[in-house]
């Protein structure tokens, strides 16, 4: 991710250590899509599913998913966590 704004110059990071509590909502993000996928292969198999038939697609799933967990788990924290106010007329530029 970028360290600064492309349109105002504004610091992401506002102090250091900020965004270690990216790390909470991206294991909340992480757990809740694991669920959810193993839900739905329940679903599907009618329960019949074998061990690996529920790792396999997990575990592939969570590799492709995690950098976008990680960039919404940053910006989740910029929102709610910062001073930080998102200003339309400077996206317009």
């Amino acid at each position: 991710m970028d360290t600064n704004c492309k349109v105002c110059n504004l610091k992401y990071e506002i102090e250091p250590g900020f965004f270690w509590g990216a790390m909470y909502v991206s294991y909340f993000l992480t757990v809740g899509l694991m669920l959810v996928l193993g839900g739905f292969i329940l679903w599907v198999s009618n329960g019949k599913a074998d061990f690996w038939d529920y790792v396999i697609p997990i575990i592939s799933s969570l590799i492709l998913i995690s950098p976008i967990t990680y960039r919404f788990a940053r910006v989740f924290m910029i929102y709610f966590f910062s001073p930080i106010q998102f200003n339309p007329e400077l996206a317009k530029k």
